[in-house]
């Protein structure tokens, strides 16, 4: 991040006399951000020479982060010349009094100082620490420019207790005063609040009042300006170094710095379409996370089957992540997925047609998909009888996931999906004990017998699941397994066959036809490619010679960013190439294994979507740095998460000797912040 600045000066002779001409001095300009976020101006008031800030004892420090509010308590120096004792000693009197509980000024005397700070500037954007050093002007954005006044509040507590002793002598003086009557009270109790009045009051001065006393104070450590501290810190004024820094700011023309400077009064628009709310835009669906994009998915379609769902969620997303999301926003009836009661009436929300509670409704809706567990059709009376809702609530249940049929009642609006019961026998199981749990709950809450809520019949009707055991799942699975086995082998026979009629040669001796090296034989199952020993080769080593090039930019990475990587490389590769053949995850860790680069099992939190995260690093860079960054990365192993002084201290200890640049180097190249908090690359929350 550099600039020149330009300055004209007159050039003085040795002998005194002034030179004509002028000479042009060029300044090298960095922007340090390091405390960027944290760099605050104090405006002191004035105080004598003889005793700057620096010799007066600080004896408190305290801030309100939010509203950038700092109190700063101050001891004054009794024995000065210029100290009035006795007024000291008579403002102490008159804010403590006699008592010794609770007093501000504990030595009978006015012997501290309080300082509260008021906001100097409302923009603080176009103010910057500078700092000068070899020839380089180094600046720092502020974050806020703050003015320190003497605070008085010694004074509301000496008005207080004057009040207070006026009272108690008026009380004393009218003890022998008749009592008043005994008076009638009407209690009257306060309307609920609509939403307009709350609004109101909350934009009201009293309550952003109230708001601004209710945030705690955070205390603070005073460091005078030649602590050692303070000199540590003082360094994070300069930036690292010129050519860790980019995307300068300051690379303008003189005509350009002009007009950022005084730019034009113009009144900015910012156009949105407006679209209703229940649309929701693919393009902006596919920069969501994945358990994100399921829930609003759901949440707006209601019922999907799986198949669908992951035409939804677009090319490349991994099944199985999408089966553990989907499970956590909805339930399984009939082998399609309904999104869960709770994700559409969350908690404190009400019905929008009779302002029933979310809480009754979730019951009402929940007793109507387990009737569709078990039957194809159902009546809307039926359900009313039992739930004892409004009828356009149970109508709006009825809607979100059926049709209705004339003569029929409302029929469940996909077909049944057995095909993903068939795939996924442990997932149907798992949901079958979940449905089970709701009928108990439901034969509680509605005071139903168990033969009244599952009827006769109703075991075997279509679309139920059926409960299963491990070992007929396990003799099942073999069974479709040798099916398969013996279709795929009859299919390569029959085009071993139809190969050797037409060329004259066996198809385990075709070689790499094309440019991509691969030859597809299309009439197998589920696309299953046929690929020569000498594309697999070339498929691996493709991979190996990416994976590398991508560990020298990303030492640190999760396998999820890689598989990014690829599909973003795929995008820009001809048609047939060999990398679009195919990728498996297993096959993306074999090439980090074998391109150097270690499995580091980092004890992340258990995230909201579940995913499995999986970190990798370069362990071996043949840099001098490598014992430095295998401490590092060996200290992630521990905890997910450290301080910036954690990770230095344990450096330290381990043996390694790096400077700050080099220190900080090593972070940026393995880990990022947030919140002051440091995490391996690839681990950051979202």
């Amino acid at each position: 991040m550099k600039s020149l600045l330009e300055q004209r000066f007159n050039a003085r002779e040795p002998s005194g006399a002034i030179q004509n001409s002028s000479l042009l001095l060029q300044i090298d300009v960095y922007l340090a951000k390091s405390l960027a976020e944290n760099l605050y101006l104090f405006q002191h008031p004035v105080r004598p020479a003889t005793s700057p800030y620096d010799d007066v004892p600080h004896l408190s420090a305290r801030i309100k982060p939010r509203q950038q509010k700092v109190e700063l308590e101050l001891a004054i120096n009794v024995n000065s010349a210029s100290y009035s004792q006795s007024k000291g000693e008579q403002i102490a009197l008159n804010v403590d009094g006699t008592s010794s509980e609770d007093a501000t000024y504990s030595m009978k005397v006015m012997d501290k100082q309080v300082l509260v700070s008021t906001p100097a500037a409302v923009d603080v954007s176009r103010y910057a620490i500078g700092v000068f050093r070899k020839g380089e002007l180094h600046l720092t954005p502020l974050h806020g420019m703050l003015q320190l006044r003497p605070g008085f509040s010694y004074l509301d507590k000496a008005d207080a207790r004057h009040r207070e002793n006026e009272n108690i002598q008026d009380g004393d003086s009218s003890q022998e005063e008749p009592e008043e009557d005994v008076k009638q009270i009407t209690v009257r109790f306060a309307r609920p609040e609509s939403d307009r009045a709350r609004q109101k009051r909350m934009q009201s001065y009293e309550y952003m009042r109230q708001k601004q006393s209710e945030e705690p104070w955070h205390h603070l450590a005073y460091h005078g300006s030649k602590d050692s501290r303070a000199d540590f810190e003082r360094h994070y004024l300069f930036a690292q170094s010129s050519g860790m820094v980019t995307g300068s700011e300051l690379t303008k023309t003189p005509k350009e710095y002009l007009a950022m400077l005084m730019p034009q009064a113009q009144k900015e628009t910012e156009t949105k379409p407006v679209t209703p709310s229940n649309v929701v835009s693919m393009s902006q669906l596919r920069t969501l996370p994945l358990s994100d994009q399921v829930k609003t998915l759901m949440k707006n379609v209601k019922v999907l089957q799986f198949s669908q769902l992951m035409g939804l969620l677009g090319p490349g997303t991994d099944s199985t992540s999408a089966l553990r999301c989907v499970q956590q926003v909805s339930v399984l009836v009939q082998g399609c997925w309904v999104v869960k009661s709770e994700i559409l009436y969350p908690k404190e929300s009400r019905s929008p047609y009779s302002g029933v509670s979310a809480e009754v409704l979730c019951r009402g809706r929940d007793f109507l998909l387990w009737e569709f567990t078990r039957k194809r059709f159902v009546l809307r009376k039926d359900i009313l009888a039992v739930v004892k809702l409004p009828a356009e609530d149970v109508k709006d249940f009825m809607e979100q996931v059926a049709y209705s049929r004339v003569g029929r009642g409302w029929e469940f609006a996909l077909p049944p999906d057995a095909e993903f019961v068939r795939k996924h026998p442990d997932v149907a199981q798992r949901q079958t004990m979940l449905w089970q749990g709701v009928q108990s709950r439901l034969a509680k809450t509605f005071g139903l017998s168990k033969e009244e809520l599952i009827g006769k019949g109703d075991a075997a009707s279509p679309g139920g699941l059926v409960v299963i055991s491990g070992e007929q799942r396990v003799r099942a699975a073999q069974h479709n397994l040798c099916e398969r086995s013996k279709e795929l082998e009859h299919k390569y026979k029959r085009f071993n066959n139809l190969s050797v009629a037409r060329t004259g040669r066996d198809a385990n001796s075709l070689e790499c036809q094309g440019n991509d090296g691969e030859f597809a034989l299309t009439g197998l199952p589920n696309g299953l490619n046929v690929v020569s020993g000498s594309c697999a080769d070339k498929l691996a080593a493709e991979l190996l010679e990416f994976v590398r090039q991508r560990l020298c930019d990303h030492p640190v990475l999760s396998l999820s960013e890689l598989r990014g990587m690829l599909n973003l490389r795929l995008t820009e590769l001809p048609p047939g190439h060999v990398l679009g053949s195919g990728v498996s995850d297993r096959a993306l860790q074999d090439a980090l294994a074998r391109a150097g680069a270690k499995h580091m099992d980092v004890p992340l939190p258990m995230n909201d979507s579940g995913e499995d995260v999986k970190i990798f690093a370069l362990w071996d860079t043949g840099s001098s740095f490598d014992k430095s960054r295998q401490a590092l990365l060996e200290m992630f192993t521990k905890n997910y998460r450290y301080r910036r002084a954690s990770l230095q201290t344990a450096l330290t200890n381990a043996g390694a000797e790096l400077g700050k640049e080099e220190f900080d180097s090593l972070l940026k190249e393995c880990c990022a912040s947030r919140s002051g908090m440091w995490y391996l690359k690839g681990t950051l929350p979202c």
